[in-house]
């Protein structure tokens, strides 16, 4: 296992490094001058504007400048936004918690919904049920994300009044910012209404989660179909009917585990689908996330703001497939052992 670790962590290191290197190019590749592209700061004087070009290395060397950026990004200096001045790192861990709190909870909606009926279809192959599955999960795949929003707000918003078509928690409760993770903050807090405060932040959470959870459901039903026939194909399958075991004991005992096995070794890459769905779904529902940030960032032409955007969901998104990595190796020992490109 500690190969394995060192493995990842030279893959992460590198993985960085190489997209700073690309956000760096960034700044030569947008209009406008390099310096300010990096730092976004605008209307600056003369002395300030030398001031900033030493501390950027910008007279030096293209490799010096690299690395005084990277230097920047070490201690979380992201630079200013082009469109109001702000901090982007301030921006950043103001918005990034709403986008995790959001991608996590319809992960484990497509989760919950993807994997169970996969397994289902699979053991219910060739059978009416199998093909119903088969049929949901197509369309489901084949919906574009932003028709399927704006449909669950006419209907569930407009004309059915169940739930909230936009926002994270209704202005009537005012929730003191701790972590910056909402759910987490409401139970933190002291307000006497911390329990509607809940229910009223589900309600806001249930719309724009289930429609974000549908392109990775159906993915995880056909993932899920495809592991179980493999294994009900396997020689151990075999041998535990050959043993007497009845088919529910087969499928509970052995092959929902290393089925899942399979399953779990795709999802982290299902996760970097799922957060660029939650991008789009974050404008449609008005959601205080990073993702919408960066969309108005691109319409704005805040290239300070798209660099770092790109830079930190990049980092994310690479980080949580370094976990299911993990995730997998401890549930496959065999996977400690593979190189890379193997798999």
């Amino acid at each position: 296992m500690l190969i394995f670790t060192l493995r990842k962590l030279n893959l992460f290191l590198f993985t960085m490094l190489l997209l700073t290197v690309l956000s760096f190019s960034l700044s030569f590749l947008f209009p406008g001058d390099q310096l300010t592209n990096l730092t976004g700061q605008l209307n600056i004087t003369p002395s300030e504007q030398t001031a900033l070009a030493k501390e950027y290395s910008h007279e030096s060397n293209i490799a010096w400048q690299y690395a005084a950026y990277l230097g920047h990004i070490l201690n979380g200096e992201l630079g200013l936004s082009m469109t109001n001045q702000t901090n982007i790192t301030d921006e950043i861990l103001r918005l990034l918690p709403a986008t995790i709190e959001l991608s996590l909870f319809a992960f484990v909606i497509a989760t919950i919904i993807g994997i169970p009926l996969g397994f289902i279809a699979a053991i219910r192959h060739h059978k009416p049920a199998d093909h119903v599955i088969l049929a949901f999960a197509m369309i489901g795949y084949s919906i574009p994300v932003f028709w399927l929003g704006l449909l669950a707000i006419l209907t569930f918003s407009i004309q059915l009044g169940w739930l909230p078509s936009g926002g994270q928690i209704s202005l009537l409760y005012e929730i003191e910012r701790t972590t910056g993770f909402m759910l987490v903050d409401i139970l933190l807090s002291d307000s006497p209404y911390k329990w509607q405060a809940l229910q009223n932040n589900f309600a806001h959470m249930i719309l724009p989660a289930l429609v974000i959870a549908a392109a990775p459901a159906t993915v995880f039903i056909r993932l899920a179909r495809t592991a179980m026939l493999e294994v009900l194909q396997t020689s151990y399958i075999k041998a535990a009917r050959a043993k007497g075991l009845s088919f529910s004991q087969i499928i509970l005992r052995h092959a929902i585990r290393n089925a899942l096995i399979k399953v779990v070794q795709h999802i982290g890459l299902q996760f970097a689908n799922l957060v660029t769905l939650a991008m789009i779904t974050e404008v449609i529902f008005n959601w205080p996330g990073i993702g919408r940030w960066l969309i108005e960032s691109i319409y704005q032409r805040d290239y300070t703001a798209i660099q770092s955007g790109l830079l930190v969901l990049s980092s994310f998104i690479f980080l949580v497939h370094i976990i299911t990595d993990y995730t997998y190796a401890a549930l496959n020992p065999l996977a400690r052992g593979a190189k890379y490109g193997s798999r």
